[in-house]
């Protein structure tokens, strides 16, 4: 298992300047405390809307990024997973690999809690091979060279500066460790696009109005998928976060995408 070595309590604030919070532009310094009160508030029902959201197909995608991850069953593994709070892919790798442990951070506690609710009722004999961290992505409470893998779903996009999450994932990778990351992307289907626009800011607020009691913080998170850089560019962005043999794959036409790389 690998201990934290940093307090977390004492993450400093990222530099000044400004940057996107949906479509507002806010200081850099408010954007944490404004996210975290985005998933404070959708905690709670937060996989219960992702399977309204995406039809269950967000659970495909989990699948589909735990398979290409492909962690090892007969040897030790160790995997962090950022903004995973509520246990997702950390359920699927220990699903998948008896011999992995899987440390959990996310900024949010609300959201580790769930994922700690859950992983009270799973069965399998997990205790000690999972862990919940509250801590931030920019600034990771942990050693160098820490962990066999990295993975991030839905939450890279969050971030105030994706750049040094991606320095610090790649900080924290073992020499050829791997880097994944499952996050929405550019839609590359002809048509798909327009419906998807139309669904996205019309739909998903009014779900989240009716199921959450909260239209305003799922119309955030569907102004932050927009804002988010496509395929190429995130590949382009991870490349020079100094991490190699970069690839993605599109999921549902281009609505989500994987990304993989791996430190060398």
């Amino acid at each position: 298992m690998t201990e934290p070595t940093r307090d977390s309590d004492t993450i400093e604030p990222p530099a000044g300047g400004t940057t996107h919070f949906g479509n507002r532009t806010v200081e850099a310094v408010e954007k944490e405390g404004l996210v975290r009160q985005v998933f404070d508030r959708v905690a709670s029902r937060y996989d219960l809307m992702n399977d309204l959201m995406s039809g269950g197909l967000h659970r495909l995608w989990k699948d589909a990024m735990v398979a290409w991850l492909s962690p090892p069953r007969r040897r030790p593994w160790s995997v962090i997973d950022v903004a995973g709070g509520t246990g997702d892919v950390a359920f699927r790798v220990l699903d998948r690999a008896p011999g992995a442990h899987v440390t959990v951070l996310d900024i949010n506690q609300e959201m580790l809690d769930v994922g700690q609710m859950r992983a009270g009722k799973r069965s399998g004999g997990e205790a000690g091979r999972v862990a919940f961290l509250q801590g931030d992505a920019q600034t990771l409470p942990f050693e160098d060279a820490s962990f066999d893998a990295y993975t991030i779903a839905f939450g890279i996009r969050n971030v105030t500066r994706i750049e040094d999450a991606l320095s610090e994932a790649r900080r924290v990778l073992k020499p050829g460790g791997r880097f994944l990351c499952l996050e929405f992307s550019q839609v590359t289907a002809p048509m798909l696009d327009r419906v998807y626009d139309f669904y996205s800011f019309n739909a998903i607020p009014a779900m989240g109005r009716l199921v959450a009691g909260d239209a305003e913080s799922y119309r955030y998170l569907v102004e932050s998928i927009r804002r988010f850089p496509n395929q190429a560019a995130f590949s382009t962005m991870i490349e020079q976060a100094g991490l190699r043999r970069v690839r993605h794959r599109n999921l549902s036409g281009g609505i989500a995408a994987m990304h993989s790389a791996y430190k060398f």
